[in-house]
């Protein structure tokens, strides 16, 4: 599938088609985004990004170093990339991982950690433990918040309505489910309220899952991560609790050393049907890095 071809498809699917397309089939002009750079002892050099006609400069390259808790309150929530507060960094990753994930674990080892896992409360409330799903050897690798009540119920991530938008997605960028693409989140066991609605993890309950998702991404070895949503970027990166994906957005930040872009959940985009344009300028990004990196 061509590329205008697969731009199509995604823009189709999230129903902005013609706005974006162009008579001389260049990708859409990807809108500025100034995104503030967050204060650390050494700064990587600035990546510079060109999509197509348009040109995209990161303003800096932001290496995480501690894990920010998630949206501890119960909105309608989780998903409410710009709007909802979250809690103070907690625990770096270094330190949970020395307690909970061994650096030698196999992939089938970790499997098994996951699936009896009962190092918070989200164990208790679960049907199944959500450890991700895809190719094990995936140059892409996307990253939500956690499950959700179908994926509870199926044991994988986005399997509901925002699991076939994010297929189209990968659609659109010449990715399938399972072939060069895996797909996990922060938390492993779905997170609910008193009344069994969904919620974003609490503080303790991404410092305790997170250590798997970075044993994951230790063995996938993926060439670059595509954060989807706030509760995703700020646990990856550690930046101010209080920053939102606006801001995050058109910047190529690095984690473990590989390239990350932030951009906006699927079911966040299925409630602000405004955002969804932007989603193709993210992803733009995203892919004009990963043919960098991987030349």
């Amino acid at each position: 599938m061509s590329e205008v071809s697969r731009r199509s498809v995604f823009l189709d699917e999230i129903g902005l088609g013609p706005l974006w397309l162009r008579r001389e089939g260049g990708l859409p002009e990807v809108e500025p985004i100034e995104a503030e750079a967050i204060p650390q002892q050494a700064f990587a050099p600035a990546v510079e990004i060109s999509v197509a006609e348009s040109h995209v400069e990161p303003e800096a390259v932001v290496q995480a170093t501690t894990v920010p808790a998630p949206l501890n309150s119960v909105a309608a929530s989780a998903w409410g990339d710009d709007d909802a507060p979250v809690a103070s960094p907690v625990t770096t990753i270094a330190t949970v991982a020395t307690a909970i994930l061994p650096a030698a674990m196999d992939w089938q080892q970790l499997q098994k950690a996951v699936a009896g896992c009962t190092a918070c409360g989200l164990c208790h409330g679960r049907k199944n433990t959500v450890f991700g799903v895809g190719d094990n050897k995936a140059k892409w690798l996307f990253i939500g918040e956690g499950p959700g009540r179908n994926e509870d119920i199926q044991g994988e991530p986005f399997v509901g309505p925002a699991g076939k938008l994010l297929d189209n997605i990968l659609l659109a960028m010449g990715l399938k489910r399972g072939e060069n693409a895996y797909i996990a989140n922060i938390v492993k066991c779905r997170p609910t309220d008193g009344t069994g609605r969904d919620r974003a993890p609490a503080a303790d309950e991404v410092a305790a899952c997170l250590p798997y998702l970075q044993r994951q991404i230790e063995l996938i070895q993926p060439t670059i991560l595509v954060a989807l949503g706030k509760t995703a970027a700020l646990s990856l990166l550690g930046l101010d609790p209080a920053t939102p994906v606006s801001k995050l957005r058109g910047t190529v930040h690095r984690y473990a050393d590989r390239p990350l872009v932030v951009t906006y959940h699927p079911a966040y985009l299925l409630r602000q049907l405004a955002d969804k344009g932007k989603v193709w300028s993210d992803l733009c990004l995203a892919m004009s890095t990963y043919a960098n990196v991987d030349e």
